[in-house]
């Protein structure tokens, strides 16, 4: 996929403008797009968002954009995305064992305190 997207940016010259800086904003915008879907929906309504074929095809266009810019970045910074959240899910074993409460992690890790953020 990340060489598909490459190759589709490169045939209509969109190189120059895939700065690291520009494809985290698109990145920002196309995940806002994802959660405006959801904004004024109870959680009961969420959960079926699916059911409902035209809000389906939004949130899967919506999920296409997001993944597409986040691959988009990582190509342009050469980070292999699934071994980043290998790593990342390595740590947060570590630091959020299995029996501990919700939200209180092993050790603290430079200030963070969500293991998603």
């Amino acid at each position: 996929m990340q060489r598909r997207l490459t190759e589709f940016a490169a045939s209509r010259e969109w190189q120059p403008y895939h700065t690291p800086k520009n494809l985290a904003a698109a990145l920002s915008v196309e995940a806002a797009e994802l959660l405006e879907i959801f904004q004024w929906l109870t959680p009961e309504q969420a959960d079926r968002v699916m059911d409902d074929p035209d809000a389906a095809h939004r949130v899967a266009d919506e999920v296409a954009d997001v993944l597409a810019y986040l691959l988009q970045f990582c190509g342009v910074l050469g980070v292999d995305p699934l071994a980043a959240l290998s790593a990342k899910i390595d740590r947060n074993e570590l630091r959020f064992p299995v029996g501990r409460p919700p939200g209180r992690s092993a050790r603290p890790e430079n200030g963070d305190r969500h293991s998603s953020e």
